[in-house]
């Protein structure tokens, strides 16, 4: 069985678990060092065979999570003891983390995968005021990490966007949204499999709406042409924002801190959005 693990793609993110050792129990910690560099968080679940995501939440696919991270869970009244602080500021700009916002900014959400590789595409933009990682489009309130990758509580790893749209547009946001990952493949991004790795466009507003289901179209139309996603159809979910929920301090902007292990699970299809 070992043996099997090893050969799936290397993630290094299970180590993750371990950051919340105060609130892990014991056993979850030990399961934990023994999925690191083996696979992503959701390796657990492997083990049960058929579907990594939602469907698996009755039967054995519930045990094994439970055996690995504790869920299912109720969810919270209340953020998470690990959330950044109230007066946390970005690594990068050093701008607040939460709103309000300066006049005439915007917000974009995405998820596109490991959401340390998807902050990591923007955050240090031009234009970017603020970035943060966190669940979204779940069933539960205030969801934690562990709770999240059991894939019973329906979130999303996403990228919350704050920026500048007379420096940086929406547009140039969908462009990189398009490019930098495969939206062709439902619930995962290469190693990284589950339904917190589905391809979502979360908009603000009506235009965001309009533009990313033109972008779209016109992706899909480019894939076709080139064959890049090799007939796949893009399986991207365009719907309004859902309510985000930040993420542990330490998931936010990741890659740009010292000491982090380097990892990128998203997978691009090699095609290029059209003008």
């Amino acid at each position: 069985m070992w043996a099997s693990m090893t050969s799936l793609a290397p993630v290094a993110r299970a180590r993750a678990v371990l950051a919340g050792r105060g609130r892990v129990p014991r056993s979850s910690r030990l399961s934990a060092l023994a999925l690191v560099g083996a696979g992503s968080c959701l390796l657990a679940q492997s083990f049960v065979g058929g579907s990594l995501g939602v469907s698996t939440r009755t039967g054995r696919g519930d045990r094994v999570a439970r055996a690995f991270f504790g869920g299912p869970s109720p969810g919270r009244d209340t953020p998470i003891p690990d959330a950044p602080a109230p007066d946390a500021t970005h690594f990068l700009t050093g701008n607040p983390m939460y709103p309000p916002w300066p006049a005439g900014m915007e917000e974009a959400m995405f998820g596109m995968g490991c959401f340390w590789c998807s902050e990591n595409l923007y955050m240090a933009k031009e234009g970017i005021y603020s970035s943060q990682v966190g669940y979204a489009g779940g069933d539960i309130n205030n969801p934690s990490y562990q709770d999240v990758c059991t894939g019973m509580s329906g979130h999303n790893e996403v990228v919350r966007i704050v920026y500048d749209p007379k420096v940086i547009t929406y547009g140039d946001l969908l462009k990189v949204f398009w490019e930098r990952h495969d939206p062709t493949t439902k619930n995962q991004q290469g190693g990284d499999r589950g339904t917190q790795y589905r391809s979502g466009i979360y908009y603000y507003s009506e235009a965001q709406r309009q533009l990313a289901e033109t972008t779209r179209d016109k992706y899909q139309d480019e894939l076709e042409a080139t064959k890049a996603a090799k007939g796949r159809q893009i399986s991207t979910e365009i719907v309004p924002a859902p309510t985000f929920f930040y993420a542990e301090g330490y998931h936010q902007q990741y890659d740009a801190k010292p000491g982090s292990r380097r990892y990128c699970g998203l997978s691009p299809t090699g095609a290029k959005l059209p003008a």
